[in-house]
This record gives structure tokens, sequence and C-alpha cells, in this order.
């Protein structure tokens, strides 16, 4: 759902606005005003998708507060003069509409506007995603940066870590704890005092060690009780213990 805001100081096309909303299932309508100095108020207490902006208005008109806020929502300009059309674009306008508007004229803008929502909320999950799933280190004197996805073990090396990743091997001046802290619990797990693993590239377990890919990684004693459960789990077949 998308919420909207509707402002107009011409009572009709307001109204006009706000019908169009409430026949549109993916709007809803949070806030009203016959002023841009209604604006502020409106955003402070409601989270807002569009902003249904007239132009021409009383004390601020609709340009102005744009210039007056670059960070306003996703604007949809209504006006009944088409030579505002060039400046509000010049603002970064999503849209249009020119009065009296047709329902067909509107739904076509907040269509754009929905397809423009989905691909800004896209981004900013894809942002947040790539920033959780991936760290830089310094290494060999400039930084790179290392997926979560692609670790095999990190091993402590007195001052140093080794971070093994399915494309090579990373050397850098940290400490295992350092990482440790960094490295989801749930994905990764310590089994020696110098060895964190990732839980599903293990692919063997003996009594003293374990198998990821072509490496042999040992196991300690005093891990192995809390270890060897979370890579079994429920995944030993009965007769195999």
């Amino acid at each position: 759902m998308m919420r909207c805001v509707v402002i107009d100081d011409e009572p009709l096309a307001r109204e006009c606005v706000i019908n169009y909303i409430d026949q549109i299932d993916f709007l809803s309508c949070v806030g009203v005003g016959i002023s841009a100095l209604d604006i502020p108020p409106i955003l402070g207490q409601h989270e807002v998708d569009i902003l249904f902006l007239d132009v021409q208005m009383p004390m601020m008109n609709g340009l102005e507060y744009l210039k007056s806020n670059p960070n306003a929502p996703m604007t949809i300009l209504t006006t009944a003069f088409p030579n505002y059309a060039i400046e509000g674009f010049d603002l970064n306008v999503l849209d249009y509409l020119l009065k009296p508007i047709s329902f067909n004229r509107f739904f076509a803008a907040v269509t754009k506007a929905k397809q423009q929502n989905h691909l800004l909320k896209r981004h900013d999950t894809k942002a947040l995603h790539d920033s959780e799933s991936c760290f830089f280190i310094k290494c060999d004197g400039k930084y790179e940066k290392i997926y979560h996805d692609d670790i095999l073990f990190v091993e402590a090396m007195q001052n140093y870590v080794i971070i093994q990743t399915t494309k090579r091997k990373y050397i850098s001046l940290l400490f295992l704890k350092n990482v440790a802290e960094k490295l989801s619990p749930d994905r990764f797990i310590r089994v020696h005092k110098s060895y964190i693993v990732a839980l599903d590239k293990i692919e063997g377990v003996a009594q003293h060690e374990l198998q990821i890919a072509t490496y042999t990684i040992p196991l300690s004693r005093n891990y192995r009780k809390q270890v060897v459960p979370r890579i079994l789990g429920d995944n030993l077949w009965k007769g195999n213990t």
C-alpha cells in the first residue's frame, strides 16, 4: 500500500484526487492540506510515498516547497497551468497532472509511481543485503571485499588471520576474535582455538578433524561436543551413530 498526501487549496480539485485514491487498491490517503505549509506536520506524523501537490497556492506554492525541501516524497504535481511542467521536472517530480484530471491519466501516473517505488525498494534491499553479506579487510596494502558466502574458514596465525575463501587466501593484520565478532554465529562456528569454519562448507567429520574442500581442519576436543551436533543436526541417518 502506497501512502498518499493531497495538498491543494481548491476543494473540488482536492476531493477529485482523494476520490481517485479511494478507487485504487494500492493507494491510501494519509493526509490532506490546503497549503504547502501543511506538509511538514503531515510528514512528521506519517511515512509518505506519494505527494500530490498543487502548484498555485497562497503563502507558499508547490514549486517553492520543492525547492525548499530536496528530500520531499515522490511528487506528482497537479495544476491548471501547463507552463509549470518544465520547472517541475527540473525539480525531479515524477509526473504532472493537468486539471481537470481524468481518471485514466491519474491511474497512469500512480502506476508509474508504483513501479518507481518498487525499484527504489529493490535497490534499498540490495544495498542492505550487500552491506550485511560482505566486509572489507586490508590485505597487501589495499582493501579487499570478502563475501560471507565465499568463506571456507578463518585461521589465526599470531597477530594475523588467514581467511580462506572459495576464490583465494587473504592474510590480514587482525585477531581471530575480531573476525568472529563480524561473522554470524548461525553460519560460522569455532572448532579450534585457531579456527573458525563455515558450517555449510563442512563436507566430513572425523574424530579430531573436519574436511572442507581440499583442506583438513583440526577439531579440538574442547569444542567437539558443541560442534558435532551443529554439523550433523537432524541429518544423521539412524543406524549410523
